[in-house]
């Protein structure tokens, strides 16, 4: 192993990478709040604002996955295409296989432009989650809680509420709902054949319900639908972890674009149209794990500066004092204030461990185990 990386191994650049996170993850919080004031005067410049403060704090994982790890991403389209990629509104739907997945569509997001304005379908317990979840709350993030009868009327209002949104953005969905285990993919199957739908060897059945209202209300806003397959070469089992211990991975991503007018309106052809999709996204990764290689053209798009100076701001900013903290408290030889210091570091060590578990597969939602089992729809 080189010098740079046995030091991107050490857990206490880990911890300096966490503490930078963290720390300017609250101070962008903190300003967000304040941007609430522009909201009744001009409502498109408060969406303006906080796309760019959203980016300060997700371009910072995207960094550690481009610039840490030195992650690369092929991505496979049609060329044709390509130079559309950032300059439409678009659902972009992401299987859901890897820990790291919702990293590699952030990824994709930044490659063209549009990473601090993306929208996600999340759960609405992620909006209390802070840095993140406080973040999302004032990019206008579509919450549900899971329970239709409960997030109809919610989840179409906060899609609605996109329709005059200033800023090219990507709506991110996983339509399987929940992370791809095999159990989950068991009873998943086991429903296929309750409904007599084919069934699926890579995916979960894709619940309809959110995407067919997304594309109900997002009709005439949004230009296509970017289907999108990601895997990683040579039984690569990327996580977070790995990717703070800068491991590189090596992501295929398969991207194909659209058009909005081929979705079709009615709920039940949405459906229908839905499902023959992953059937379609099961034989693509059924061709890749054949052949190494999805259909299209393989093409890397070009790393932005963005991402690294935005974090080398933050981490100039943020350790000059954490370092004079550092120093005064070690010159000071007061055994209550070590005593207190190492305390701090086990609780962020701890912290941080936390963190990087949420992403853990085994630690993942329970959502579509044997109690969901009679919910897919």
């Amino acid at each position: 192993m080189d010098i740079i990386g046995f030091l991107k191994s050490q857990f206490i650049c880990h911890l300096l990478i966490s503490y930078i996170f963290i720390v300017s993850g609250l101070i962008i919080n903190f300003i967000q709040l304040f941007t609430l004031v522009l909201w009744p005067f001009n409502k498109q410049l408060f969406r303006k604002v906080n796309c760019r403060l959203a980016y300060c704090i997700s371009s910072q994982l995207v960094m550690l996955l481009e610039w840490w790890s030195g992650t690369t991403c092929t991505l496979y389209c049609d060329l044709q295409n390509y130079h559309k990629y950032g300059k439409e509104n678009a659902i972009v739907i992401l299987n859901h296989n890897f820990e790291i997945d919702f990293l590699c569509g952030w990824n994709f997001c930044e490659r063209f432009g549009v990473l601090g304005s993306s929208k996600v379908l999340a759960k609405k317990q992620l909006a209390y989650v802070p840095i993140i979840g406080w973040m999302w709350y004032f990019l206008e993030m579509v919450f549900c809680k899971r329970k239709w009868e409960e997030d109809q009327k919610t989840i179409m209002q906060g899609l609605l509420n996109l329709r005059d949104y200033p800023e090219n953005f990507w709506f991110l969905i996983h339509c399987e709902g929940t992370r791809f285990t095999e159990q989950k993919h068991q009873i998943s199957m086991q429903v296929a054949e309750a409904k007599g739908l084919p069934k699926l060897k890579y995916h979960l059945l894709p619940r309809t319900k959110g995407f067919a209202v997304t594309v109900q209300c997002l009709r005439n806003v949004v230009s296509a639908v970017y289907d999108s397959t990601l895997n990683f070469r040579n039984n690569e089992n990327p996580t977070l972890l790995g990717v703070l211990n800068g491991k590189k991975y090596h992501a295929d991503l398969y991207v194909r674009r659209i058009p909005l007018e081929e979705v079709p309106e009615d709920e039940q052809e949405c459906s229908n149209w839905l499902h023959k999709l992953y059937q379609e996204k099961d034989s693509f990764q059924e061709e890749y794990y054949r052949t190494g290689a999805y259909p299209g053209t393989p093409i890397v798009p070009p790393r932005r500066l963005w991402t690294l100076l935005n974090w080398l701001f933050w981490a100039l900013l943020l350790l000059y004092p954490l370092f004079k903290l550092l120093i005064n408290m070690i010159n000071s030889g007061s055994s209550l204030t070590l005593a207190s210091f190492a305390f701090v570091f086990i609780a962020a060590s701890v912290g941080v461990r936390w963190m990087i578990g949420v992403t853990e597969i085994n630690k993942g939602s329970t959502y579509g185990n044997h109690g969901n089992k009679g919910k897919l729809k």
